[in-house]
């Protein structure tokens, strides 16, 4: 079948998608969700957050809705454990990269940044997972109906 094949532009889009998904929800440069809706809240600037109150409560429901998909989805490929050994994987390696002076630990925004785009690749796996574990193993997942 078509659609069951994995593709490296599969993968990718995956990650794309889950790395759109995480920018768009908080970003160390401002310009996310987090600021534009939830922030202005936290600083007492109530008239600014009641400006568009629908668009941003629809805007923010779409974006929980999103959110679960992801989760859910990567729960089900790769399980609790699976996402701890990938973040401890990619936080391992954030650190080998301060340690060799590739990034600096007294820069939030490019550790909010390698964060960020750990998070990304945890989503984009957790999206792949079960079409990398096909085509490595030849077995199938598939959800457990009661």
């Amino acid at each position: 079948m078509q659609g069951d094949t994995l593709t490296g532009r599969g993968i990718v889009g995956r990650f794309v998608g889950a790395l759109a998904l995480v920018y768009a929800t908080f970003n160390p440069e401002g310009y996310s969700y987090f600021h534009w809706a939830i922030n202005p809240v936290f600083r007492g600037r109530m008239e600014a957050a009641r400006a568009q109150l629908p668009i941003k409560l629809l805007a923010g429901l779409i974006l929980v809705g999103v959110w679960v998909f992801l989760v859910q989805t990567t729960r089900r490929a790769i399980g609790w454990k699976g996402v701890v050994l990938i973040l401890a994987i990619l936080g391992t390696l954030i650190w080998a990269l301060i340690d060799w002076h590739v990034f600096s630990p007294d820069s939030s925004r490019a550790i909010g940044h390698l964060v960020l785009v750990g998070l990304a690749i945890v989503l984009g796996l957790g999206m792949s997972w079960s079409h990398v574990s096909r085509r490595l193993s030849g077995q199938v997942d598939t959800d457990e109906l009661n």
